[in-house]
């Protein structure tokens, strides 16, 4: 096993996954060394000594071990979903050890979680910022950015889309975690269940006019600490008969509950690819609209371009990384925007935002 003496770096949890495995490698363009983990050495070994990078084999559920390895960094950026059964464990060392957490999930149920930490991690003096990927970084930056352009806003709608690409095996599996459940918007400052894509619209985000439909995306929870706008509404892409065919999900959500289904398009999932090529990655791009309305109905509406969505996580998280280990952070429950700001995309290459002219 390799080892390492620099405090400074960090460890990268669930490396050896398709995002885990482009953070790694992009690392070395950050100047970052990070220490490589994750539970199964098969495969953390091959990539450890591919990039010649330290590495830690660690089940959660090795509380001492976990412990242990922790000491040895100053952040960890925890990548190894579904987080919403990885996020606690992870956060509960990090606060014990005194490091810093990030992590890539855009699960509301996570963020909601995240957040009861925060006073710990406020008297630990360390950031616990879920979220630093596609999730949520620069649908936050937009809410914050038209939130400062109308402070009085009171609704805030966000949608995002791609041009290209595909998921990832972890991406999806969080997704087939979440069949049958619903979706939720923010009302009147409460998080409220409603059905998936219980509403429609056709947005244009510069490149490409696409409908788009209401989503349970991390925004509802994270988007309202960042701005304060108490109504929020968050879509992605999707094709009007997926739309339309949501109108009777009533009649089936039971079925797709069932581990049956759901371990049937698993077992899917993982005979595919693990993730967009390279290529594919490259030609790919990201796409966010977002919009402001006041209560005397005033409306700003602004849009974003940047690269394909795991291209933008890798990058996106290791800016922020780099901050954090280089003491540039705030302690406590933080989002990407309310700690660096609405042009933290910016720092991303590639990106581009612009306000629109409403019609």
């Amino acid at each position: 096993m390799y080892i390492t003496t620099v405090k400074q770096s960090f460890l990268l949890y669930g490396a050896n996954g398709y995002t885990g495995q482009l953070i790694a490698k992009m690392a070395k363009s950050y100047g970052l060394s990070p220490i490589l983990s994750g539970r199964n050495e098969a495969k953390i070994r091959p990539l450890a000594q591919s990039l010649q990078l330290p590495y830690r084999i660690i089940d959660l559920n090795d509380t001492e071990k976990l412990h242990r390895v922790l000491s040895e960094v100053k952040s960890v950026l925890h990548t190894a979903g579904p987080f919403k059964n990885t996020a606690s464990p992870m956060i509960e060392a990090c606060i014990a050890t005194n490091t810093h957490y990030l992590d890539i999930t855009g699960e509301i149920g996570v963020f909601e979680l995240a957040k009861l930490y925060h006073e710990k991690a406020l008297f630990k003096n360390i950031t616990i910022m879920p979220g630093v990927g596609f999730d949520v970084v620069p649908t936050d930056c937009m809410a914050l950015f038209l939130k400062n352009k109308l402070p009085d806003a009171q609704f805030l709608k966000l949608a995002f889309a791609s041009i290209g690409g595909a998921y990832s095996h972890g991406t999806s599996i969080t997704m087939v975690d979440g069949l049958g459940e619903g979706g939720a918007i923010r009302e009147n400052g409460k998080i409220i269940a409603t059905p998936l894509g219980h509403k429609g619209r056709w947005v244009d985000f510069g490149l490409k006019k696409l409908f788009v439909m209401t989503i349970p995306w991390g925004d509802v929870s994270t988007a309202y600490y960042t701005t304060g706008i108490p109504n929020i509404e968050t879509y992605t892409g999707a094709s009007p008969k997926t739309f339309k065919l949501l109108e009777y999900q009533h009649l089936y959500n039971w079925l797709l509950k069932t581990s049956l289904v759901r371990n049937y398009v698993k077992r899917k999932i993982n005979a595919k690819p693990a993730g967009p090529s390279d290529e594919e990655r490259a030609k790919s791009k990201s796409l966010v609209w977002g919009e402001v309305e006041n209560s005397n109905g005033e409306i700003i509406q602004a849009r974003f371009t940047g690269p394909e969505g795991y291209t933008l996580t890798a990058h996106s998280s290791l800016i922020i990384m780099k901050k954090v280990l280089n003491d540039d952070f705030k302690a406590g429950y933080q989002t990407p925007a309310n700690a660096y700001g609405e042009d933290l995309v910016l720092e991303i290459p590639g990106t581009n935002r612009e306000i629109i002219n409403k019609e």
